[in-house]
């Protein structure tokens, strides 16, 4: 049987309806004849949910006594038992009673669904892990209760339970929440308007968040490539000018006005004429628009307009904001400009916002330039003024004589007019013609090839080096341009790349993510071998494109040193990108040695804890051992002393601190030794299946008797330990909870199964530890609190962490219900499929 299927009710607040919701669904399934059990639904006293009950199998709970107290809780087995096709569980973020095999509901809920089984649940927006501190700063309340958001996230389908401040505020005003005896104080306290109002936002977000994620994911799936309005997202197209920021500003606003709206400002950085951005004022640009909420984003595109229209249509946008031109009037003659194109060419799905701004026609640094390096449209002008042109002047020139010397000037003009627009081949063809025309028509003999007058051969010789002598230089000015406006624009995206760095965005697949990006990219890969014949292996990846096992699969390859390459997947750059793709292959390999370093770093640091802890082991030796020490010594010195004589109750007294001094200094050495094994990885468990309950007792050994008591079933599974290391690690976790525990209250010991796994808790009713200092106790030489010298060096529960992890488990502090501290050792159960215990720490077969 697959697993089940998980269905959510979510709520902004206590009241909403979501159990109400969740057991009218029950009963309509009921009527469809579907197998429905209730098996934890809490009514809370309320009316109208009780009543819902009526008519629904409802599987007994299980009763539990805690603390003098009788609670029931879900019957996880009893469920599980009945198999039904749905059951209720209400409230997923509830703590269980100790003693119950799982600490939390939503654990009882996985192993419900793993057993095929469908689940309908409920659970509140401040239960959400994630958002604990967020509600605890608008509420002053700390949610103690709270579920993994992955485990909602997993949910097959969520729905959401809404209702508006005011109506909740009245229902709790009429008593349909809580008792009459608490409404006032819910009133003014967590159910004040403010609240809920700030609730409801966070569950709202949160819902819609989730709706975009399958809404990208189907998109993805199903390669739709049509905008889908579903949720404002505003693309900001920047040039880099000083009106960018007001730009920013209004899209801004605009996004406020629908909920959960999204601002994209993006940079187009153009290969072949670049209008005049300035770095910083694109540097300032993105603090503003991240400051606002939004992302900043830097694409290279050889035409703007269907660069940012291509950009806008992969995000999903909906609006597109765009300055009126800062191009003079009679900059219009070289085209529409980008705001009129992207107008033209958005279709029906994209509004375009032209938004007018202090720079309106105050001009540009460079005039717009597409396609080639002179404009596709001034080539084509030039080739009719360097073919067309000649033949019409020619024709004008027949009706008009002007005399041979103004006809070749009038000729060299329309040759010097075809260079200015076309470059230098419409020159030279105008030239060409020209000269043929002249000859022709103007020059005596007229109608004849030849020419008479050696003077007017000097002329048109002349007029051809002119006509080509400009030409030369038009065409060169137009590459060194275009060469400049190049390198301005690999320069800006280096300069980015730097910002990058320097901002601290350095990690691998944040990189690999901004080459994507940048050059339009499907995927982007850093593959690397450690030799020639080495096979290939993918260090880091970005992108949703197909997986490249060689960088000769890839559309693009950058190679980086001898067994490093960039791969790139989506479409074949051009030869001049590759020069800024090898920065970018360049600092990937960078980032790469730095992440490695930082490993090496964190291993050398590790090195020097190892050095730290022999350090401390000998000033332990120094003081901690000394002591009782000493105290042995003394005795004996006094027993053997000839000058006194000691009365048999003296002598005894003498014996019993001489026997005391011998434990603690056995106790102190044993964990000493346990802990320089464990940093010199010399422990090597021996693994084999035993049952828990004939370990455990003998770890209560060293503690005073009665002050712990044990609950550990028979039936628990076999767990596969080390039997030594698991009665030493029991023995540090019970002794340190019977030292910190009130003396008129007894530890308990209390073990349960819990899927592929046993739990065995020692649970104390001592001050507890905050939970900053949780995992700070777990290392070596930490005494909590006020401890004295005397307590011991603070090794004990370092090394019960150490052997936990030495034989496969984990070891980890909870609070106890009511106060004090609970250690919750993990152990795997015999039959479950884990990866075998590293060898961590202490060779040895028992641990005495």
């Amino acid at each position: 049987m697959g697993r089940g299927k998980l269905r959510i009710y979510l709520g902004a607040a206590p009241g909403v309806g979501k159990t109400y919701a969740m057991l009218s669904e029950a009963h309509r399934r009921v009527e469809r004849g579907t197998d429905c059990v209730v098996a934890f639904v809490e009514h809370h006293g309320r009316a109208r949910t009780e009543v819902l009950l009526r008519g629904l199998e409802q599987v007994p709970r299980r009763e539990i006594e805690y603390r003098g107290a009788a609670f029931t809780e879900l019957d996880l087995d009893a469920v599980l038992a009945r198999r039904p096709r749905v059951a209720l569980v209400d409230e997923l973020a509830h703590t269980n009673v100790p003693g119950v095999r799982n600490a939390k509901r939503w654990q009882d809920v996985e192993e419900l669904l793993a057993a095929g089984i469908d689940v309908v649940s409920t659970v509140n927006i401040q239960h959400l892990e994630s958002l604990g501190d967020v509600v605890e700063s608008i509420t002053g309340v700390r949610q103690r209760e709270t579920v993994p958001d992955e485990v909602v996230r997993r949910a097959d389908q969520i729905e959401l339970v809404d209702m508006s401040p005011q109506a909740l505020r009245r229902r709790m005003a009429h008593g349909n929440i809580y008792q009459p005896d608490k409404v006032d104080a819910a009133l003014s306290n967590y159910f004040r308007p403010g609240n809920l109002t700030a609730l409801r936002e966070l569950a709202l977000l949160w819902v819609a968040d989730r709706a975009d994620e399958y809404l990208q994911q189907y998109r993805s799936e199903h390669r739709v490539s049509k905008i889908w309005g579903s949720r404002e997202r505003i693309v900001v197209g920047l040039t880099g000018g000083p009106e960018g920021r007001t730009l920013i500003r209004r899209a801004a606003r605009l996004a406020e006005k629908g909920a959960g709206g999204e601002v994209l400002a993006v940079y187009i950085a153009r290969s072949d004429g670049l209008t005049s951005a300035s770095p910083k004022e694109l540097a300032v640009q993105r603090t503003l628009v991240e400051d606002l909420g939004g992302t900043f984003h830097h694409v290279l595109g050889e035409d703007i307009p269907a660069a940012l229209l291509d950009f806008a249509r992969g995000v999903n946008a909906t609006q597109i904001v765009l300055g009126s031109s800062r191009r003079k009037t009679w900059q219009y003659v070289f085209g529409p400009g980008v705001g009129a194109t992207v107008a033209r060419e958005s279709g029906p799905d994209l509004d375009v916002h032209i938004v007018t701004h202090e720079e309106v026609a105050k001009g540009r640094g460079l005039p717009v330039a597409r396609g080639a390096r002179l404009g596709r449209s001034r080539i084509v002008w030039g080739w009719f003024a360097g073919l067309g042109g000649p033949v019409l002047l020619t024709l004008l020139l027949s009706t008009v004589h002007l005399g041979l010397a103004n006809d070749v000037l009038l000729y060299l003009a329309l040759t010097v007019a075809a260079a200015l627009l076309g470059g230098l081949y419409p020159a030279l063809a105008s030239a060409a013609v020209g000269s043929l025309l002249l000859n022709w028509f103007f020059t005596p003999p007229v109608n004849r090839i030849t020419i008479a007058d050696p003077r007017n051969m000097l002329a048109l010789a002349i007029f051809v080096g002119v006509a080509l002598s400009v030409a030369s230089v038009v065409d060169l000015a137009a590459r060194r341009t275009h060469q400049a406006a190049r390198l301005r624009a690999e320069s800006e995206i280096l300069s980015f790349l730097a910002g990058d760095v320097l901002r601290g965005e350095t990690s691998l697949e944040t990189l690999l993510e901004r080459v994507r990006e940048t050059f339009g990219m499907e995927s982007a890969a850093l593959l690397e071998r450690e030799g020639d014949l080495a096979p290939w292996t993918c260090a880091g990846r970005a992108g949703s494109g197909p997986p490249v096992d060689r960088p000769e699969d890839a559309d693009v390859d950058m190679p980086v040193g001898d067994h490093m390459a960039l791969a790139l997947t989506g479409r074949v750059l051009p030869a001049e990108d590759r020069r800024v793709l090898a920065a970018f292959a360049a600092q990937a390999a960078v980032v790469l040695d730095r992440r490695r370093l930082r490993e090496e770093a964190d291993r050398a640091r590790a090195l020097a804890e190892g050095n730290r802890i022999r350090t401390a082991l000998l000033a332990a030796v120094s003081h901690d051992l000394r002591t009782p020490l000493a105290g042995i010594k003394a005795a004996v010195t006094s027993l053997r002393s000839d000058d006194v004589a000691w009365s048999e109750e003296d002598q005894a007294e003498l014996l019993e601190g001489i026997e005391e001094g011998a434990d603690r200094l056995d106790h102190l050495v044993g964990n000493l030794l346990d802990m320089s094994r464990l940093q010199t990885g010399t422990v090597t468990p021996l693994i084999r299946e035993i049952d828990v309950d004939e370990v455990v007792p003998m770890a209560l050994g060293g503690v005073p008797e009665g002050s712990a008591e044990l609950d550990i079933p028979e039936t628990l599974p076999m767990v596969a330990v080390d039997a030594g290391l698991l009665e030493r690690a029991m023995a540090n976790l019970v002794e340190n909870a019977v030292k910190y525990s009130p003396d008129d209250r007894t530890v308990l010991v209390a073990a349960s199964a819990l899927a592929d796994r046993v739990e065995v808790r020692v649970v104390d009713r001592g001050p507890g530890v905050p939970d900053e200092a949780k995992d700070r106790i777990f290392e070596p030489f930490q005494r909590y609190g006020d401890a004295p010298r005397g307590a011991g060096v603070g090794l004990g529960l370092a090394v019960a962490r150490g052997f936990a992890e030495a034989m496969g488990g984990t070891l980890n502090a909870e609070d106890t219900p009511g106060g004090g501290l609970t250690m919750v050792l993990t152990l795997r159960a015999v039959g479950a499929s884990a990866s075998t215990p590293r060898p961590a720490t202490a060779e040895r077969q028992a641990a005495g």
